[in-house]
């Protein structure tokens, strides 16, 4: 897939603000700083279409993009913030359930981990929460040019034996570097692929 155009439609406070077009989503979302933003810029070619602040969490809104007027990347707001009020982050995760559970038009979320890290808990539980909803869901292991070849494929060996502790078939697995353009080929095609069943 070739990205001719990556422009910004608008930011929703709820499912109900979203834009009433019909066409295919794809869905972006991680724990704070997982490298979100910059993962969206790199994959459609980008600098500066999505946001990437210094300050993890700046993510509060639905955003939709439309691409080549065809398909919409959406970045949601992480998840896991440290350091905003209990009741917000349950706003939050209304919002984003909400979203994910009721808008037809979503293909696929694409659920951003950080490679350098052990499994985390709260990762884990959103997966989960994932096949409880029964939503497509593909992993984005990010930052590994961070890593040692050795090291990444050890992680991520590691990754899919807890996942598969719980879960009888795996989901699509890409490997992302916004500093290298790693995955980003991969990410397309595949949405590309969903495209040709719409």
């Amino acid at each position: 897939m070739i990205i001719r155009t990556a422009e910004f439609v608008k930011s929703s406070a709820a499912l109900k603000q979203c834009p009433e077009s019909r066409l295919p989503e794809y869905a972006f979302i991680g724990r704070s700083n997982v490298g979100k933003s910059s993962l969206i810029n790199m994959v459609v070619g980008r600098n500066k279409l999505a946001q990437v602040s210094s300050t993890p969490g700046k993510t509060r809104l639905i955003n939709h993009f439309i691409i080549n007027g065809e398909w919409h990347i959406v970045d949601l707001p992480g998840y896991g913030y440290a350091k905003i009020s209990k009741s917000s982050r349950e706003e939050f995760k209304h919002m984003i359930m909400d979203y994910i559970s009721k808008r037809e038009q979503l293909m696929l979320i694409f659920v951003l981990i950080d490679s350098r890290l052990e499994p985390q808990k709260i990762d884990l539980q959103f997966i989960e929460q994932l096949g409880e909803l029964q939503a497509p869901f593909a992993l984005v292991f990010t930052k590994t040019d961070k890593l040692s070849k050795t090291k990444l494929e050890a992680n991520i060996t590691h990754y899919k034996e807890v996942l598969s502790e719980s879960w009888e078939e795996l989901p699509a697995i890409f490997l992302e570097s916004s500093v290298t353009g790693a995955g980003r080929q991969e990410i397309l095609n595949y949405i590309d692929e969903i495209n040709l069943t719409v």
